[in-house]
């Protein structure tokens, strides 16, 4: 992409405005928070301390926006004393200009490496250096510093009280993580009844897991419908793709392709209703079609072998999802919820085949998240693991403390005054990525603009006093609260009247609030921009990394997959469990990473979009046909395949080099793949025959899919015209 089309492309997502769910309620629960603390402070002392304590506790209301698993008091309280402690360093090294900007640098370099813990934690940080260069401006003394410290901590320890004693939907955002991971494993079913290799984006199942840590303050006080359904959605989604895919033996169409698409709309009927239910609080309400569908016995007679096992494993787990959605409610509602269970679940007078896993419903242990003291060595070592060459982290820490202290140079030097304008701005909108500081810098300056014109339109009309300046600065927090997630452009609109009401209130000129804004927060838009294109951190040439990095994730889930049929009774599943989840997140860092780099202004280093596509499909399809194999793993009574121990190493070692040679540019080949398996073949054809060939069909599915990749990364893919592997059952 070129630079003329990036900067296209970037302004349009800045200026970009958005229809999003408002939450009125909150967003009135943080302006009510900071008209609190700005009433109490122009009691006692005044507008300018009021005008301190009133960043503080509008930065503390922003912080509990971020999107965290924490409680919101604790993200609060945190913004506020780190705020607090901000401004007290700053005014003490603000009348000596060397000191104030060696205090910004080393303050803006450790923001910028907060990113490493998380964009939580590197909103949080950015913000508060950037109003710290307001804040340290409206003292007079030493003894009035530590005085606007302590009312900024103030602000912060009022929205932190008010979330506790009126919250709003508590436990509400793991309610909806888990609600929109089951929602998304219903639409998965219903895909799947009119495409059966429809694919499955684990991301929904990915925040609920990330939601499900909880601290054991928290696990005492979570609802009990929160505590064990998303260990059963878990296992639902290979069961769903193993009872829809035609290789595994049901046909394309006939009567088992029918009853196959009834219990596949079924579960996405019952899987909807959980959902609801727990997104809400409420009992799980059936519909009668969808438990008179999975209840019928006409299955077992049209189903055999795998799609058998498939669908009792199914009605097994969503009574599972049933009977945890419900939580702890009254005897009637309970006793429903077990009526309802009982009715899904697999007729009593058919048992699984053999070989199929047992589905307990025991809770698993909570995932622990540290407290908050305890979090403190882990975010130190996150930001000490990205000190070194290379890091996109490092970078940023890099340009925006540079860019901080070189707009402060350059705010100082015009003779506008109010030099932070430029660096509040640069530090405001400068991201690890590219396309988002571009973005953010456009919108900024839009925002200004827009602001900064109603607010001076209003004060040239009205001539307000400092009360009616401090109400019209509680109606921007508050627009800014409810309408911040429709855009950025929209609530920099609303920050840039705050901080001219507010600055009005504490005594600032009027009039110096318009062009010098403007100008200021241009140059330090443009500032952000040129460091970014300067000393950039590109995702693209970084690519190649990625991919392997999936590659050999993969191929990871892969063998420990393979290996449970090769010592059924030896192992657990625990480093499938863990396969998996590293794969989830290198496929998502390399989706993340490829939709980056396509609004880069970087020329192609080395893999096109065609290769990206099609080397992202094939590994899509190696993870699919493992997760097939997964949704049938054999209990610890089965019969071992001890051929499948073998390819299982083969595999592991294949992918490792294959990772390899992709880094250096190289195409993966996968000749010990194929000589196992082929020999796997051969041993067959001399006995006397496999009573269950499943296994080694799976195996050419995930050969079929790693010679997809090579060709894929050679730009010869042939997707529609491949032969069939060897061992798979015609479609």
């Amino acid at each position: 992409m070129s630079w003329l089309r990036a900067l296209k492309e970037t302004a349009r997502s800045g200026l970009s405005i958005e229809r999003r769910r408002l939450e009125p309620i909150i967003a009135i629960r943080g302006a009510a928070g900071l008209a609190l603390v700005i009433g109490i402070s122009l009691a006692f002392f005044g507008p300018v301390v009021a005008a301190s304590s009133a960043f503080g506790a509008f930065q503390a209301a922003i912080a509990t926006f971020q999107r965290s698993w924490r409680p919101r008091p604790v993200l609060a309280l945190v913004s506020g004393a780190s705020l607090a402690v901000s401004t007290f360093l700053g005014y003490l090294t603000g009348s000596r200009l060397v000191l104030f900007l060696a205090l910004l640098v080393l303050w803006t370099f450790v923001a910028g490496l907060a990113w490493a813990a998380g964009p939580t934690a590197g909103i949080i940080a950015a913000s508060n250096v950037a109003i710290m260069l307001v804040t340290v401006t409206l003292p007079t003394s030493v003894a009035n510093s530590a005085v606007h410290a302590a009312m900024i901590l103030f602000g912060g320890i009022v929205q932190a009280a008010l979330i506790v004693l009126f919250p709003v939907r508590r436990w509400g955002a793991q309610r909806d993580a888990l609600a929109d991971a089951l929602a998304a494993e219903a639409d998965y079913a219903r895909r799947l009844r009119h495409d059966p290799l429809a694919p499955f984006d684990p991301v929904p199942l990915m925040t609920a897991r990330s939601a499900a840590a909880v601290t054991p303050r928290q696990a005492r006080r979570r609802p009990p419908e929160l505590r064990g359904s998303r260990g059963v959605a878990e296992r639902i989604r290979p069961v769903l793709a193993s009872l829809a895919d035609p290789s595994l033996g049901v046909p394309s169409e006939g009567p088992e392709r029918e009853r196959v698409r009834e219990l596949l709309a079924a579960a996405g009927s019952v899987l909807d209703s959980a959902a609801r239910a727990i997104r809400h609080g409420n009992p799980v309400e059936l519909a009668p079609s969808a438990v008179a569908a999975l209840k019928t016995p006409d299955t077992g007679t049209l189903l055999t072998g795998p799609p058998l096992r498939a669908a009792d494993r199914l009605g097994a787990l969503l009574s599972d999802v049933i009977e945890t959605a419900e939580g702890e409610g009254t005897k009637e509602q309970e006793a429903k919820a077990e009526a309802a269970a009982e009715a899904i679940k697999a007729p009593a007078n058919r048992t699984p085949a053999a070989g199929t896993a047992s589905d307990g419903t025991r809770a698993a242990p909570h995932r622990r998240r540290p407290t908050l003291l305890r979090l403190i060595p882990v975010v130190l070592a996150a930001m000490r693991a990205e000190l070194r060459p290379g890091s996109p982290i490092l970078r940023h820490a890099v340009r925006v403390s540079v860019v901080a202290a070189g707009g402060y140079l350059i705010g100082t030097v015009l003779p506008f005054g109010h030099g932070y304008w430029a660096p509040m701005a640069a530090v405001m909108v400068m991201r690890p990525e590219f396309s988002q500081t571009y973005a953010r810098s456009v919108a900024r300056f839009g925002g200004t603009i827009v602001g900064v014109s109603l607010a001076t339109a209003i004060v040239q009309t009205t001539h307000p006093g400092v009360t009616t300046a401090a109400v019209l600065s509680v109606l921007c927090a508050l627009l800014m609260y409810l309408l911040m997630r429709t855009g950025y452009v929209v609530g920099q609109a609303c920050i840039s009247a705050y901080v001219v009401f507010l600055l009005g209130m504490a005594g600032d000129n009027w009039s110096q609030t318009v062009l010098e804004r403007v100008v200021l927060t241009l140059a330090g838009g443009l500032l952000a921009m040129i460091s970014y294109a300067l000393y950039p951190a590109w995702e693209t040439p970084r690519l190649r990394g990625r991919l392997g990095d999936w590659l050999k994730a993969d191929g990871r889930y892969v063998a420990s997959v393979i290996d449970q049929y090769a010592e059924p009774a030896e192992r657990g599943h625990d480093d499938v469990r863990s396969a998996l989840l590293d794969t989830r997140e290198a496929r998502v860092a390399w989706q993340e990473a490829l939709a980056t780099a396509q609004h880069e202004p970087v020329r192609n280093r080395g893999l096109s979009r065609s290769a990206a596509d099609d080397t992202q499909h094939a590994l899509a399809q190696l993870g699919r046909a493992a997760m097939l194999l997964e949704a049938h793993l054999p209990g610890g009574g089965a019969t071992p395949v001890p051929d499948a121990a073998h390819l299982a190493e083969a595999l592991r070692r294949a992918t490792e080099q294959g990772a390899k040679a992709v880094r250096e540019r190289r195409v993966p080949d996968w000749t010990e793949v194929r000589e196992t398996l082929a020999e796997w073949d051969a041993r067959q054809r001399t006995d006397e025959g496999e009573a269950d060939p499943f296994v080694r069909e799976g195996a050419h599915l995930l050969l079929e899919a790693l010679e997809e990749f090579s060709r894929g990364l050679d730009g010869r893919s042939d997707s529609g015209t491949k032969p069939k592997s060897p061992g798979r059952k015609a479609d």
